[in-house]
């Protein structure tokens, strides 16, 4: 995926601005409810309940939404029991995964029906090319789903394709491109252009043009409605009278249904819901207390956000296919890049000689480090090619 769309899961949580936002849903857009650590508070009346509540609750429910940091293991945790409540409330779940374009699905397969081993699922199917982000955060989630017969889709589409909508529009597609998207993308949502702006008004370093942002918009709703349409076909084809398709996608495109369920909801004649996991500080340590009950049906309290379990450099790249220069495009406080110097417009060529020609490709090759391991980055600045040495060691919390 294209980086800069990525920024928004991070930001989300970092500004609690963004939680109180007055849009979405209009019968919950005017009240607050509460976010209480280790329970699932009901948007609609305000209850703090456990997931075996919650998955009685969407009892009639086809399709639910699950929102997600990717880097953290507390939003994983709380997919993995939902997943689990549901399963053991007797429902037929399935599982829809953004990570891997629907034209995954025949190499997918092979995992749903046992063929392949965790290794050979990780280089088959493609998870570090499609994906990137360390497959232990995901881990317990595909082999529960194996185990008790819960099968996997994936319902993304392929990056070439959201690359022209960003860079060429709707209209100038060719008929291959075109033939990857549903019938009608909607860009029209003010609520939704105002949420997607939101991200990135206080990213100065950002510099985006209004072109570069209505790119990047198209883009954004591109991905909602194609991952909301494919899992919506997958249930349609292959669920039963009960199933539930569950869909594990960034809280980016779930949050105040806006995105993927906005999209979807006049293809799909069933019950939508969305259940979304909330720190219960922020990243400056504030607490947590309340969110705009519009923000999703339901909200999971989670511990506060800590550094990553696996290391990253911290920065966002230009450049999705291999075809644009790895450019940095932000770089995260207190960020392992941060603190070495790298700056906004340097290009990351390599990291111990291995070529960085996208965020993916360095997201595959960062997993192969741990903390305290070190690496050495060649970056160019303005014209100029140098050696960074870059250890990845975490902030210690009496330095914060």
């Amino acid at each position: 995926m294209l980086a800069l769309a990525l920024l928004a899961p991070a930001v989300l949580f970092a500004d609690q601005t963004l939680l109180h936002m007055e849009i979405g849903d209009p019968a919950r857009k005017g009240t607050e409810v509460t976010v209480q650590l280790d329970g699932i508070t009901d948007t609609a009346t305000g209850e703090v309940i456990s997931p075996a509540d919650m998955a009685a609750r969407m009892a009639d429910t086809g399709l639910l939404f699950i929102g997600e940091n990717h880097t953290s293991m507390d939003f994983h945790i709380a997919q993995f029991r939902a997943i689990k409540a549901l399963h053991e409330s007797g429902r037929e779940v399935m599982i829809g995964l953004e990570m891997f374009p629907y034209t995954q699905q025949s190499a997918l397969e092979d995992w749903n029906n046992g063929f392949l081993t965790e290794e050979g699922l990780i280089e088959v199917v493609g998870w570090y090319k499609y994906w990137g982000y360390h497959w232990n955060y995901y881990r317990d989630i595909f082999l529960y789903a194996r185990e008790n017969g819960i099968r996997l889709y994936a319902i993304n589409t392929p990056r070439a394709v959201v690359t022209a909508v960003r860079k060429k529009g709707f209209s100038e597609l060719t008929e291959e491109e075109a033939s990857h998207l549903p019938g009608d993308v909607d860009i029209s949502s003010k609520d939704h252009q105002r949420l997607y702006r939101a991200y990135f008004d206080e990213d100065d370093a950002l510099h985006m043009t209004d072109e570069v942002l209505e790119g990047m918009y198209r883009a954004q709703a591109t991905w909602d409605a194609t991952m909301g349409w494919n899992a919506v076909k997958a249930l349609n084809e292959h669920g039963g009278p009960d199933a539930i398709m569950v869909v594990l996608i960034g809280a980016g495109h779930v949050t105040f249904g806006l995105g993927s369920e906005r999209q979807v909801a006049p293809y799909y004649e069933g019950k939508i819901a969305s259940l979304i996991p909330v720190p219960v500080t922020d990243s400056d340590g504030e607490p947590v207390a309340t969110v705009r009950a519009s923000y999703a049906n339901f909200v999971w309290g989670i511990p506060p956000e800590a550094e990553p379990l696996y290391p990253s450099v911290g920065v966002s790249l230009m450049g999705s296919l291999g075809d644009e220069p790895a450019r940095i495009i932000q770089v995260s406080k207190e960020s392992v890049g941060e603190r070495v110097g790298l700056q906004v417009g340097d290009v990351l060529i390599s990291l111990d000689g291995s070529i960085i020609d996208s965020t993916n490709s360095l997201r595959r090759i960062m997993a192969a480090y741990r903390w305290g391991d070190v690496a050495t980055a060649l970056v160019r600045r303005d014209g100029e090619e140098f050696n960074i040495v870059m250890p990845f060691r975490r902030v210690s919390p009496n330095k914060k």
